[in-house]
């Protein structure tokens, strides 16, 4: 058996047992307890378990010569009422239902598709990728555009549409993809009105 010394006030040593080895005797009392609170024999040896952990790792804090079993009792009512409590907020998903419909896509498929979109912008001819920016990425008006580049606005009208239908064809898009892209000039490039009028 182990033994704690204390000193008192006039400096004689009092011999108290190790608090710990009092535990033992009250692990029926708090599996009755536990199971009284749960209904559940393997919930309620989790907790007594859990309850030990923390009275032994607490012992310090046990004022010997106080109530052990009350002591315990309460660290145990604190432990089922914390576990209640985090059980309420979880929500049980044992065929996944739930997780499946949380589930975000990585953030990297913007950078990826950026990469892709970047690809496919640089296999197009330069005249058709010089109309598509400066159209549909820097806001220019065909008749903007065709006086930047010294041509008809026709011409940079089909442009355009050429540039746009190469593009697509590239990555594969089809009418009601959604191209999640992040810059604004990368959407509004993607996302250009095909119509030649303007």
């Amino acid at each position: 058996m182990s033994v704690a010394r204390q000193s008192t006030s006039n400096g004689a040593a009092v011999v108290h047992a190790d608090p710990r080895d009092e535990i033992v005797e009250h692990l029926k009392p708090m599996r009755a307890f536990a199971m009284s609170l749960t209904k559940d024999w393997a919930k309620a040896d989790d907790i007594v378990q859990d309850t030990i952990v923390k009275a032994w790792t607490n012992i310090d804090k046990f004022e010997p010569g106080t109530n052990m079993r009350a002591w315990l009792f309460t660290i145990l009512r604190n432990t089922f009422y914390s576990s209640y409590r985090k059980v309420k907020r979880e929500v049980s998903d044992t065929d996944g239902v739930f997780s499946a419909r949380l589930s975000e896509k990585p953030s990297h498929d913007g950078r990826l598709q950026m990469r892709d979109f970047e690809r496919a912008l640089s296999k197009l001819p330069i005249e058709q990728r010089e109309a598509l920016i400066l159209v549909g990425a820097s806001g220019f008006s065909y008749e903007e555009a065709a006086m930047t580049c010294g041509v008809a606005v026709g011409t940079i009208k089909s442009r355009v549409n050429r540039a746009r239908n190469h593009l697509s064809a590239l990555l594969d898009l089809k009418g009601d993809t959604n191209f999640e892209m992040t810059d604004e000039a990368t959407l509004a490039v993607v996302a250009m009105n095909t119509s030649v009028t303007r």
